[in-house]
């Protein structure tokens, strides 16, 4: 079976390791194109290693783009963490179809930010989807799913890294052996259902001291670490990281309660966070405490 694999970064190079190690075909490899002065991407660094061809087009509507993809005659694409929209023309080219990775339950979190979302909105589980990929936006038919259980101090970095990943990988080579065996369903998803929501970025990332604790505190960890939760200290953004759940008070939301060597703890509706690592405007990460004590906080500060 001739793949084409079309993605980008660490995920990417681990589904095209994962497809090579195991003697797949693959014929091709399309990814986003390289960002000027910046590190090459890390699964067209795998391709060029393994001397496999790489397109690197701009756009996936331009037929120049659909006839190259024509010429290396694919049975199965697969899409690994995919940036550039791929209209159905390129979807239906390979003979088998296309298939692609996205980290939630398809309806649910459809959109761009889809790791960030279910833990700001605080639940409890989420997973990913493998899914026949049509001209909507995370629309198409389900092919597999997979569950994994967020828990109450899990971060962005920890439900990808230790879960959505390596099982996304899997998920990826599973999926490849359904379709090849014939056996790959396409489950349509209910258009009346699920959610979309669209980037998480800084503007959505800002923390509001008054909202509840536990609003607050996962607000900054399903940001964490992008784009990095922040709040305003002394005039300046200061983006929080590793946190903790602190003590009930009822100091007013945004107080510094106590500054320590090991961090601090800041006052939020009804409760208190206690901020571990934070990176100042500018400036790398650096312990809580180490920032608190050079900028001078004490408890009675305010923050926000």
């Amino acid at each position: 079976m001739r793949i084409i694999v079309n993605g980008q970064q660490a995920f990417g190079r681990s589904v095209l390791e994962a497809l090579l190690e195991r003697g797949e075909d693959v014929v091709a490899v399309f990814t986003a194109p390289d960002n000027e002065g910046g590190p090459p991407d890390p699964l067209k660094e795998c391709a060029v290693e393994r001397g496999l061809p790489v397109f690197q087009p701009r756009s996936f509507r331009r037929p120049g783009v659909w006839d190259a993809m024509r010429e290396l005659r694919p049975d199965l694409g697969v899409m690994a963490y995919v940036t550039l929209f791929v209209p159905e023309e390129a979807l239906n080219i390979p003979t088998l179809g296309t298939i692609q990775y996205h980290p939630s339950l398809l309806p649910m979190h459809k959109g761009p930010s889809a790791i960030n979302w279910p833990i700001i909105f605080g639940e409890t589980r989420t997973g990913l989807s493998i899914f026949w990929p049509d001209n909507g936006l995370d629309t198409g038919p389900i092919l597999l799913q997979k569950e994994v259980d967020i828990g109450p101090d899990d971060t962005l970095g920890s439900v990808y890294f230790n879960h959505l990943f390596p099982l996304g990988v899997d998920a990826m080579i599973e999926s490849v052996d359904l379709v090849r065996d014939g056996k790959a369903p396409k489950i349509d998803q209910d258009p009346q259902a699920g959610t979309y929501e669209s980037w998480c970025r800084a503007e959505q990332a800002e923390i509001d001291w008054s909202r509840p604790v536990a609003d607050v505190y996962n607000l900054i960890r399903g940001c964490n670490p992008q784009p990095g939760a922040w709040t305003r200290c002394n005039g300046e953004r200061l983006q929080l990281f590793d946190t903790r759940r602190g003590a009930e008070t009822d100091a007013r939301p945004g107080t510094m309660l106590s500054v320590g060597d090991k961090g601090m703890e800041v006052a939020a509706g009804g409760g208190s966070v206690e901020v571990l690592r934070v990176r100042p405007q500018g400036r790398g990460k650096i312990p809580a405490g180490e920032f608190a004590n050079a900028a001078g906080l004490k408890p009675g500060d305010l923050l926000g």
